[in-house]
């Protein structure tokens, strides 16, 4: 058996956990990142092919898209992926993992046990099947990213599968009795036209579906689909019945598409699948719980934490017992929230097991509230919280719960790694440019240039908090420092309008609402020059390579300005910025643009 130590142990390669592994591994903290399937990115992955919803639910809310380390893998697969073929998004994620510094990336590695010691994790035992290596690999800390919980149902933590009472925590969408009910697994498929009429023929194993059967389910796009075709949570559960959940999704799936083809006229004539997904994806089994759970009332009423370190704004989007086989319900009922709302990080660490970290759809929340909380956005964010606090944990030497003492400090991490946290302002003591004064050649009405600094790096309801000029008067801005200051890192956050869906889809719907490459809001070109006494002393050319945060490296060049001129974007006239810093120190947590 071989053998490896490291700080950080993430199990679980969806998008929570991939967050959570690059967020702490940039931080100079020795994480291993192990998952079970061939590619990263579970739900979202080319075996399932979800789109990664979240807070914005398809664009219906704006400014609410998230930002961080998902919206830079979103950014560079528009840049390098234009077509969305999720084939290549694979390879964008395995990319951004397998060159990250300090990470190990363990792929087709199935976690068979976990060894502990009293109330802490000690190491989890693996095999990869793909070299039929065992591994036994200890850690400090850990975090499920599992979608399951399973690292911490075999490790002993708390956790809760199923409906809780409404009269619980008082949940007027929850039923009057607990039960073991969960939402079921769905299984996708695409489709392609071929220009010419393809005959479909109907395997003797599929099921056959009526119109009348079918009423209450939209099948009016045959491109894709379909979320609704949905199985399992009720009499058979979606972990032990797995295998026989997925057999019978197939015989739905074909069977919805013979009914499309072949049972009137859907205007499919010319379709014929190009794929059907073989690996169910998962919507919730365990919950494990932390010291608070999340429930409807702060979904609703956007409960303010002292320790929000995320937010949410999906719906709380309830998907009917048993699923398909329900044809006389609604398939969901969406439960509309209150706009965005946070999420406390008492939500992110087991309540029991006391160097475990919750990440991804297992974090602790009723099932009311974790019908909004498991959708990937809101996932891959709480996972960048989680990895951040880890690195925290490890440099100090604390466990999870600990870091509550020090949540504020997580938070303005958070914020200067381009995260937005509901509420919570800049406020970095390191950060020269809160301390300067801002003008610039232009700007619009609305847009001027001291919201550059003003702590918030996004629009907030009404207000812009961008500085914002047309890029055809060649604007600059200028940040007058209050005195002689070495400059050794510059960062940015651009436009990349947050208003607007980036997420790899098999849905026509969500890739037309989409522009090809980055969004044209974007900067592309612009320069920055350090001004010492009105001369330029450091001129840098810079391209954004399409992504919203930048950073720049310097060597430390004395100055008492800093001037930004944008040059040119992926297609907006306007050029805009929403927050500028300035430090006189290195704060190596984010990839340099090469």
């Amino acid at each position: 058996m071989n053998t490896y130590h490291y700080d950080f142990v993430v199990v679980g390669g969806g998008m929570s956990g991939i967050c959570a592994a690059i967020a702490a591994a940039r931080r100079g903290v020795k994480t291993a990142l192990i998952h079970d399937r061939p590619v990263l990115g579970g739900n979202a992955s080319s075996e399932i092919r979800m789109h990664i919803c979240g807070a914005d639910h398809h664009m219906s809310v704006s400014n609410a898209r998230e930002t961080g380390i998902i919206e830079e893998i979103l950014l560079e697969n528009k840049r390098r992926n234009p077509e969305m073929v999720y084939p290549i998004f694979d390879s964008v994620l395995w990319e951004k993992v397998h060159y990250q510094e300090n990470l190990t990336l363990y792929l087709n590695t199935h976690m068979t046990e976990v060894l502990c010691d009293g109330d802490r994790i000690e190491a989890v035992c693996a095999l990869q099947m793909t070299t039929e290596k065992t591994f036994r690999i200890f850690g400090t800390l850990f975090l499920d990213a599992t979608g399951d919980g399973v690292l911490g149902a075999k490790a002993g933590a708390e956790y809760r599968i199923g409906r809780e009472s409404s009269s619980q925590y008082g949940e007027s969408l929850a039923p009057e009795k607990e039960d073991p009910y969960t939402m079921g697994n769905s299984l996708m498929f695409k489709a392609r036209d071929m220009g010419h009429e393809v005959p479909f023929i109907k395997p003797f194993w599929a099921n056959t579906y009526t119109e009348e059967q079918l009423r209450l389910r939209d099948h009016s796009d045959v491109t894709s689909g379909y979320w609704w075709i949905e199985l399992g949570g009720g009499e058979r559960d979606v972990i032990s019945h797995g295998e026989e959940l997925r057999d019978d999704l197939l015989k739905a799936v074909f069977g919805v598409w013979d009914h499309i083809k072949n049972g009137g006229e859907h205007g499919a004539e010319c379709m014929e699948l190009e794929w059907v997904g073989f690996l169910p994806g998962k919507r919730e089994s365990r919950r494990l719980i932390g010291d608070y759970v999340l429930t409807e009332k702060d979904c609703l009423q956007s409960t303010r934490f002292e320790d929000a370190v995320a937010y949410g704004g999906w719906p709380m989007d309830i998907h009917t017992v048993e699923g398909f086989l329900n044809e006389n319900d609604d398939p969901t009922v969406w439960n509309q929230v209150n706009g965005i709302y946070s999420i406390p990080y008492r939500c992110l660490y087991s309540k029991n097991i006391s160097n475990l970290f919750l990440g991804g759809r297992a974090i602790s929340c009723s099932h009311v509230a974790f019908s909004s909380t498991r959708v990937m956005g809101t996932c891959a964010v709480v996972g960048q919280a989680v990895g951040t606090a880890a690195s925290m944990a490890v440099k100090r030497n604390l466990g999870p719960r600990e870091i509550l003492d020090c949540v504020g400090e997580l938070q303005q991490e958070l914020l200067k790694d381009g995260c937005y946290i509901p509420f919570a302002a800049n406020q970095d003591p390191d950060d020269f440019a809160r301390q300067a004064v801002v003008t610039a050649s232009h700007h619009i009405p609305g847009c001027e240039p001291e919201k550059a600094v003003n702590g918030v790096a996004r629009t907030v309801n009404e207000e812009s908090n961008c500085w914002r000029a047309t890029i055809e008067d060649r604007p600059s801005l200028l940040l007058s420092l209050p005195g002689k200051t070495p400059v050794r890192e510059i960062r940015l956050v651009l436009d990349s309008n947050l208003s607007r869906e980036i997420t790899p889809s098999i849905n026509q719907g969500v890739l037309s609402r989409q522009k090809s490459g980055p969004p044209s809001e974007l900067l592309k070109e612009y320069e920055v020059d350090i001004l010492l006494e009105g001369e330029v002393v450091e001129h840098i050319a810079a391209q954004s390579h399409g992504q919203r945060l930048q950073q720049l490296l310097i060597d430390g060049t004395i100055g008492d300005a800093i001037r930004i001129s944008p040059i040119s974007t992926y297609g907006s006239r306007e050029a805009g910025v929403f927050e500028v810093r300035i430090y006189s120190r290195l704060h190596g947590t984010s990839p340099v643009p090469s």
